[in-house]
């Protein structure tokens, strides 16, 4: 993990061996092995490899998503001149495929990895039409989750997609955002809790 996290895909940058690490990844996601524990810091969501590597890929996905081309675009970037950024795009409908085949994972932090992983790859034109069938999962579930970190990555995405977030944690975007869940590469943040 260490190496995905530190070589392949650090700081949320793209290089251009991560869109076919992150293929490899999604292409093992479903092997048994992924479902065995895996050596945790203290700053690392909980749950088995599988969840980990959900973890790197949403990480991934988050690089290549609305925002990170928007701000790509503001600092004078266009994102369409950066292969390592086009050939993630490209590839997403790949990765949501292999995340979302997580969706039924009898273990609670993949299934919630899962969940958030599928987040900004629904930004993929090509997925919009997902998003309805995910959104029940994210208000039943993610929102459910006993880390706010998944809680508010849940009301966000809901906001943003025009669905109905009432009633759901409220979010505290001047103290944390989505972009600061720990153990993903480049992401720093309050170590995984629940909320008192």
């Amino acid at each position: 993990m260490g190496h995905l996290h530190h070589v392949v895909h650090h700081q949320n940058t793209l290089y251009a061996a991560t869109a076919p690490s992150a293929l490899y990844v999604a292409a093992i996601l479903l092997d048994p092995r992924t479902a065995l524990p895996v050596e945790k810091g203290p700053r690392d969501f909980p749950g088995p490899m599988r969840a980990e590597l959900l973890g790197w890929l949403d990480s991934v996905a988050n690089a290549a998503d609305n925002q990170a081309e928007a701000t790509m675009r503001r600092f004078g970037f266009p994102p369409e001149d950066y292969p390592p950024f086009v050939q993630t795009c490209e590839i997403r409908p790949l990765l949501f495929a292999a995340a979302s085949a997580c969706f039924d994972d009898h273990n609670l932090h993949v299934h919630e990895a899962a969940l958030a992983a599928c987040i900004p790859l629904l930004d993929d034109p090509r997925l919009h039409h997902h998003r309805e069938a995910v959104a029940p999962l994210l208000r039943e579930k993610l929102a459910a989750s006993a880390l706010w970190q998944y809680q508010e990555r849940a009301v966000e995405a809901l906001s943003a997609w025009g669905e109905d977030a009432e009633g759901l944690p409220p979010t505290a975007p001047a103290l944390r955002t989505r972009r600061s869940l720990p153990g993903r590469s480049g992401r720093t943040g309050a170590t995984p809790t629940t909320r008192p």
